[in-house]
């Protein structure tokens, strides 16, 4: 009996459960170029590209393994340009009986497979969902705690990674106080490893920049890892060359180095060309034999099996409606300099650039000044995910949805955050080079030069005084802005408001 097997632009792992319950004699791999997951937002040129690539190169991989691959291209003159239909013209075409896949990771192409039979879990996670949503709802209770920090550390004992028996190694869990220096000097901080596109690359480019010519973002120079040997050279790279500095560093950053220590394999995890539990033993192989400090090394390992997977919980404990939370009530629309970057903010326009170039921001980047701005704002948070999820290489939904709605925007209450992640211009002026040379004075609080994110930043306390007055961990700059002279609060109250009526 044959069956066909559809493999996502997302699911490239030989270790993929549908391919482990395939049958190499009779099944069939299809993987599918379709319209629809370029365009469902506007993703950035170089994203489509690297999904584009990766997944013909992973279809030559398969072939080596001896599967048999039905390939359909984005310019297949009938391409349907949506998964189901491509689906179904494969079942027409090969007269299989059945389709067998790997659960989805998003929401979208989860309901485009419904009706299909046999739907295995993606057990390329460490965690996995409906184990998450009964962790979570058992937390619920007062005093429960569903915070990533309790998740992290279930998550440790789970692997043992960085643990002297029961205890965590280094006698705590969590060294994120030493990863906060600020930034270096540019001088000898390494860069991620680079490729040069090969012929199946280049002509990926081409029908890119043909195809999608007004999407947002520069294609051009392209580098990324496109194969599994190169994603895997690139992380061991990493390793030697930038982990051991990544801790202290990881929160800095410098205008004329975009990467500083950051591992820049991201999108190659998520598309599944990297293992996350291989490479955090890895990184803790490289601690136990003193190669790196344990800030680092934890560090890193806390983005893998904390955050990533309990994102990814999230997500799918909280269902589709999850993306349209918006607690604080924002409602601004994103503003236009998001797409270019023509902004007198210098930490703005520095991160857009940056975004617009390379398909890339670090985690900081994107949370203390793209979302930190828009938080202050008030930014409609559905748009601004909208934007996080176009524009950057290693976005998929279930990774920046709640990263982008709890974490960065709040917008689900406090469900994931246990503040706003909210900031003045002290915050970036200490972690990076970008107020130097501003049109704006970082140490203003009021006039047309104050920076923009010290006005909005007391705005955004005025105007949420009320729903923040619960919350512990703003109670200092709640008190702050109540002994402010009326006369004070009225002042930054007309300044912030005549900033805000700029953004149109």
């Amino acid at each position: 009996m044959t069956r066909i097997i559809p493999v996502l632009g997302d699911q490239l792992s030989l270790s993929l459960s549908s391919l482990q319950a395939g049958d190499r004699a009779t099944d069939i791999v299809l993987m599918a170029e379709v319209a629809a997951e370029a365009t469902y937002v506007r993703h950035h040129k170089k994203k489509i590209a690297l999904v584009l690539s990766t997944m013909r190169h992973f279809a030559a991989e398969l072939r080596g393994a001896g599967w048999r691959v039905d390939y359909v291209r984005l310019d297949d003159p009938a391409n349907t340009g949506s998964l189901r239909g491509e689906a179904e013209r494969a079942r027409a075409r090969w007269d299989a009986q059945e389709i067998i896949a790997t659960e989805p990771g998003e929401w979208r192409l989860m309901q485009d497979m419904r009706g299909w039979a046999n739907l295995l879990p993606d057990d390329r996670f460490l965690a996995d969902r409906e184990g998450f949503a009964q962790w979570a709802e058992g937390r619920l209770r007062p005093g429960g705690g569903t915070r990533m920090e309790h998740f992290y550390r279930l998550m440790r004992r789970k692997t043992g990674l960085l643990m002297e028996g029961d205890k965590p190694a280094g006698a705590q869990w969590n060294f994120d106080h030493d990863n906060r220096a600020p930034p270096p000097g540019a001088l000898g901080l390494p860069q991620p490893m680079r490729f040069e596109p090969d012929a199946v690359t280049r002509e990926v480019l081409d029908l890119v920049a043909q195809r999608f010519p007004d999407h947002f973002g520069d294609l051009e120079p392209f580098w990324f890892a496109v194969t599994r040997e190169q994603a895997e050279a690139a992380f061991a790279h990493f390793l030697r060359a930038a982990l051991p500095e990544f801790g202290r560093n990881q929160d800095a950053m410098l205008t004329e180095h975009r990467f500083l220590c950051h591992s820049v394999v991201s999108a190659y995890l998520n598309l599944g060309l990297l293992d996350p539990l291989a490479m955090c033993r890895a990184v803790e192989e490289e601690w136990r034999a003193g190669r790196v400090p344990i800030n680092s090394a934890e560090g890193f390992i806390r983005q893998i099996i904390g955050w990533r997977e309990y994102v990814r919980g999230i997500y799918w404990w909280r269902g589709p409606d999850y993306a349209k939370t918006n607690a604080l009530e924002a409602n601004r629309p994103l503003p236009w300099f998001y797409w270019t970057g023509d902004t007198a903010m210098a930490c703005m326009r520095a991160c857009i650039t940056q975004t617009r170039e390379e398909a890339y921001a670090h985690h900081i980047q994107r949370l203390m000044v793209t979302g930190n701005f828009a938080l202050l704002a008030g930014i409609d948070p559905h748009a601004l995910h909208e934007w996080y999820l176009a524009v950057y290489a290693d976005a998929f939904e279930w990774v920046e949805l709640p990263n982008t709605i709890g974490m960065s925007q709040f917008a689900d209450g406090g469900l994931l955050a246990s503040k706003p992640y909210a900031a003045s211009g002290a915050y970036i002026h200490r972690m990076s080079d970008y107020c130097n040379g501003c049109a704006y004075d970082v140490k203003a609080r009021e006039g047309e030069r104050a920076c923009p994110f010290n006005l909005l930043y007391w705005h955004f306390i005025a105007r949420h005084a009320e729903r923040l007055r619960g919350n512990p961990r703003m109670a200092q700059m709640l008190r702050t802005w109540a002994n402010f002279a009326p006369e004070k609060r009225d002042q930054l109250w007309r300044d912030a408001e005549a900033f805000l009526a700029t953004l149109g």
